[in-house]
């Protein structure tokens, strides 16, 4: 059976692009002692990976069951197989690396297939071309064994890969130079950008570290570094500053009592605020919108939270185990699903830190007139390499709705991408920075941005038709 195979490689395929979780480990700035920290790091880290592990087993199960078919409608059925499962698992709370996401930030050509019918354009492209050349070698090995022992073949270096030229890798070539065609029209396209809607929008890259965050010399060091930055950046003539998510570690009700909220008072630039927002007895992790006289007009709750980070998931069963190795008080939730954030410039798309995997948190506010991306971040308890594939998720979801996007975090990267996913400027890592580009807001509307995910039922409505009638 090829399931125990498919485990072990999605395992090493989802545990090696995920070991940055690692990185949170020791969580002292937290209260958690070392052991229990490195427990629940090992834990996270092995509960993630066995997640993805899951994912490519049952869709090896279920493509046992297509052996004696054809191979065209193996690979048909495969493909709408695993795009179906990849929607399935990013629709809970635990997503991060499709195989669309392998593409970003090196192959935009191909990452403008998103612009049609989302991450799963991709997607299908990776699976259909590999399935292809999987039955290229399962065809040429059948043909070489069949010709050997007829006593019709000749092995050698040289006649080996003539075997491999055949009907589906020539097919397999085929559709991944149309995929690339196809791309590289949707890349070409003009931006047209009209002077009279550009923004200058500047960001401040705050680089407090997380074991300070907290505490009293961390929340003096956030007042100083934004409203530092906010004046700096406003000299510059900035029409907005965006900061990191959980840039001041307050609550919104204590703005006014912060030298920003003062700054924003005197200056008359809109700023947006990462902060946290209340909500009975438990707290948001918000982005606020605050206008020239420093008022609140807008906010943004996270609505995807980090498992075990910031939410403890079917709590009745692990929360008693979890708050025997930790001393935290989990009291953070959800923000609505469905949710806009109007600023003065028009309505802005919101992704906060971890919603940057989640394609449908942007789809949904860019279909109701989100014309650019605020993407507020703080990555600073993990490595670079969490940092990176973090601004390559952003690339995709700036793709896959042609807005420009302008992406804030605490300790790197922050960055400005623009609607062909063209990164125009990165910041260092663990650095104090500020930095300004023009942006320019926009109302298309991608075939993704109005219709979905078309693609996946229409490949499983297509494998069930091939089914049938085999």
């Amino acid at each position: 059976l090829p399931i125990p195979p498919a485990f072990l490689w999605a395992i090493a395929y989802h545990g090696i692009a995920l070991s940055w979780i690692t990185g949170i480990h020791p969580m002292n700035w937290l209260g958690v002692p070392w052991w229990p920290s490195l427990f629940i790091t090992l834990f996270c880290w092995s509960f993630i990976s066995l997640w993805g592990g899951i994912l490519v087993s049952l869709w090896a199960f279920l493509m046992v069951r297509l052996d004696k078919q054809k191979p065209w409608l193996r690979v048909l059925i495969g493909t709408a197989l695993w795009c179906c499962l990849e929607s399935l698992w990013s629709s809970g709370s635990l997503w991060w690396s499709s195989l669309s996401y392998t593409q970003s930030p090196h192959n935009l050509v191909i990452l403008h297939l998103g612009q049609l019918s989302g991450p799963n354009t991709v997607t299908a492209v990776i699976v259909a071309v590999n399935g292809l050349l999987a039955e290229s070698w399962i065809y040429s090995t059948h043909i070489r064994k069949d010709a050997k022992e007829e006593r019709k073949a000749k092995t050698s270096a040289f006649s080996a890969p003539l075997w491999f030229v055949n009907k589906y890798s020539i097919s397999a070539t085929t559709l991944l130079i149309t995929a690339h065609v196809l791309g590289f029209i949707l890349y070409s396209q003009p931006l047209n950008n009209t002077q009279n809607t550009a923004l200058k929008i500047g960001i401040i890259q705050g680089n407090i570290p997380n074991q300070i965050k907290l505490l009293p010399q961390g929340f003096r060091k956030a007042i100083t570094g934004y409203t530092n930055g906010y004046l700096q950046l406003v000299n510059q003539g900035v029409d907005g500053v965006l900061t990191p998510e959980g840039a001041l570690p307050i609550y919104e009700r204590n703005f006014k009592n912060t030298p920003l909220l003062d700054a924003v008072k005197e200056k008359g630039v809109v700023v947006w605020i990462g902060a946290f927002g209340e909500r009975g007895k438990s707290y948001t992790n918000s982005l606020f919108g605050v206008n020239s006289k420093g008022e609140v007009t807008s906010r943004y709750d996270k609505s995807k939270l980090v498992p075990l980070g910031e939410f403890i998931p079917f709590e009745q069963i692990l929360g008693a185990v979890v708050q025997r190795l930790s001393p935290l008080d989990e009291h953070q939730v959800h923000g609505a699903k469905n949710q806009v954030f109007d600023t003065p410039f028009g309505r802005a798309i919101v992704g906060i830190c971890y919603e940057s995997a989640f394609s449908k948190i942007f789809r949904y506010q860019a279909f109701n007139g989100g014309q650019f991306i605020l993407s507020s971040s703080n990555d600073a308890h993990y490595t670079a390499a969490m940092a990176d594939q973090h601004h390559a998720q952003d690339i995709m979801r700036a793709i896959e709705t042609d807005r420009w996007a302008v992406r804030a975090t605490n300790t790197g990267y922050s960055a400005f991408v623009d609607p062909h996913g063209r990164t125009l400027w990165k910041s260092g890592y663990n650095t104090y920075e500020t930095q300004t580009k023009t942006i320019y807001p926009r109302q298309t509307q991608t075939f993704y941005v109005r219709f979905g995910d078309w693609l996946m039922p229409l490949l499983l409505v297509l494998g069930f038709l091939g089914w049938i009638c085999r």
